[in-house]
């Protein structure tokens, strides 16, 4: 039998499928996405999948029916008409000056004007991405689709630098205007990030934007439920007990405590972390690989400065309207923690509409509480940066 081969770090649906990787179908819920809106807006963790789910959004709006043998959109949809698909990654980039961030949209913009053409006539980010559309959709005679990935990097890496923070917000509240403005030409658009920046700020005039974060239809739209891991893992879950001398249940409770248990809204099932999972697997070995790659200093500052009693952690309560942006997270850092991925929802109070709050498994509590005992006490720390989006 050939050995599994798990895409860790891949994040190309077509070089997944082409490589003969394994891949958890979500098609069926990518089917009903496209099928019923038009205007989405996704937040997730980082490394949560949001970057694979954009990818397989291209290739579907390109109609790259291929890449979808044997999956569950291959028998839904009967047309594969390909749209002209406007794809920007706001991921490879450090956000440190304001040039930082014209440069990656007039990057992009420059390999579209030479696809769709251009006009001199239009002046600015905003206004050219504006003109691309509309000649994009004239040229093909097809609506436009648009896809940010990470739409929110720049604001994060801006954070503690109010003058580059605002900057930054002004440059794409106007930029993703277009996906109002030029309603008329466009098909879909999807925006994913780690967080919602909403008052004043660049969802203020996005309201044609659904957010389906914490809409129990799309609560696994990222993420791996405990039935897709049974259906699809099995031979690698057999691995890795065999690895450390564990039984296979034992195996399988031992991941559910270290990945699981991330939920996205209140009454839907639990998560796990795609990224700790598959490297577990890979490697055969139980270890912290989310929490490693981004150190959370900024937060636990953020907790500091906020006098936040950490008895709270595990039983915190937010409603729905506090965990939707994080605006006010100076003097309420509960929803960049839930947003971040530190915290996630255990349960929730119909009657109040108000959710609990608390670590989603051993890999986050662990490692978040061990990084928060040099701050709230005596022991040295090393020196670290915090990464949100790494």
């Amino acid at each position: 039998m050939r050995s599994m081969i798990y895409p860790v770090g891949i994040q190309s649906f077509e070089e997944i499928r082409k490589g003969d990787y394994c891949y958890v179908d979500k098609t069926a819920q990518i089917y009903q996405l496209v099928k019923t809106g038009k205007y989405y807006f996704l937040s997730r963790p980082r490394r949560f999948g949001k970057s694979l789910l954009i990818s397989t959004l291209e290739a579907y709006f390109q109609g790259k029916k291929e890449l979808f043998h044997g999956l569950a959109m291959e028998a839904l949809e009967k047309e594969w008409t390909t749209y002209p698909v406007l794809h920007l990654d706001l991921n490879a980039q450090k956000y440190d000056t304001p040039e930082a961030l014209i440069h990656v949209l007039e990057e992009n913009l420059q390999y579209w004007e030479s696809l769709y053409g251009a006009s001199e006539s239009e002046i600015g980010v905003a206004r050219r991405f504006n003109g691309v559309i509309r000649r994009a959709a004239e040229k093909t005679g097809k609506n436009v689709v648009v896809l940010v990935d990470e739409y929110d990097k720049p604001m994060l890496q801006a954070i503690g630098n109010e003058a580059l923070l605002t900057e930054y917000r002004n440059t794409l509240k106007a930029f993703y205007g277009a996906l109002k403005s030029m309603d008329a030409y466009l098909r879909f658009a999807l925006l994913t990030g780690v967080t919602k920046f909403s008052k004043i700020s660049v969802f203020s005039d996005l309201n044609n934007l659904e957010d389906i974060s914490l809409q129990q239809a799309y609560n696994n739209l990222c993420g791996i439920t405990e039935q897709e891991l049974l259906e699809n893992f099995e031979e690698g879950i057999r691995v890795l007990g065999q690895h450390n001398e564990m039984a296979y249940e034992e195996t399988c409770k031992s991941l559910r405590q270290w990945y699981d248990g991330y939920h996205f809204s209140g009454h839907a099932d639990g998560l796990y972390n795609p990224f700790s999972l598959l490297n577990a697997l890979k490697s055969r070995e139980f270890g912290s690989y989310w929490f490693e790659t981004g150190t959370p200093t900024f937060l636990v500052e953020l907790l500091l400065r906020s006098h936040y009693d950490l008895h709270r952690l595990t039983e915190e309560l937010a409603t729905a309207d506090s965990l939707s942006g994080i605006d006010t997270m100076e003097t309420n850092p509960v929803p960049i923690l839930y947003q971040s991925g530190y915290l996630t929802i255990k349960g929730y109070d119909k009657r109040f509409r108000t959710y609990t709050l608390g670590f989603p498994n051993r890999e986050v509590e662990e490692g978040f509480v061990k990084f928060l005992l040099p701050f709230y006490s005596a022991t040295s720390k090393a020196d670290s940066a915090f990464e949100i989006v790494s």
